[in-house]
């Protein structure tokens, strides 16, 4: 629970921040995946199995993103560092991807709607809080 808490206080963090950035660093998108649509963020990361923590946050993940995508979100490969959020009213929310260091790190899933703020998914729980945020 303390590392689901970590990443969202770093995306609340990561956006109240951005408003301080200069103008030459958000008009650099080379540095930024830039998001638009209704997707859903995961990173492609070699999958190292065999302790059963791994292998429960594996199949964690194949059946949220398997709920994702029957709700109309689509897969979107991070393939930068920073991950940049544009919402439909114009706000940007950026996002540092660091390398991952655990398990649960390295298969992160952040969805995201373009008329909400992102969503770290918890591997841990059930679809609760997907439904949640796709009801909102």
């Amino acid at each position: 629970m303390k590392p689901v808490l970590f990443i969202l206080g770093l995306a609340v963090f990561s956006f109240s921040c951005n408003q301080t950035r200069t103008r030459e660093e958000n008009n650099d998108e080379t540095k930024l995946d830039v998001i638009t649509e209704k997707c859903y963020v995961v990173r492609e990361v070699k999958p190292v199995t065999g302790t059963p923590e791994t292998d429960s946050i594996l199949v964690r993940k194949q059946q949220l993103v398997s709920y994702l995508e029957r709700h109309g979100f689509v897969r979107h490969v991070a393939d930068k560092e920073v991950l940049q959020f544009r919402r439909n009213n114009r706000q940007q929310v950026t996002i540092d991807m660091p390398e991952p260091t655990t398990p649960a790190a390295a298969n992160v899933i952040i969805i995201f709607d373009p008329m909400k703020n992102p969503l770290f998914l918890n591997l841990k729980r059930d679809t609760t809080q997907v439904e949640h945020y796709i009801n909102m």
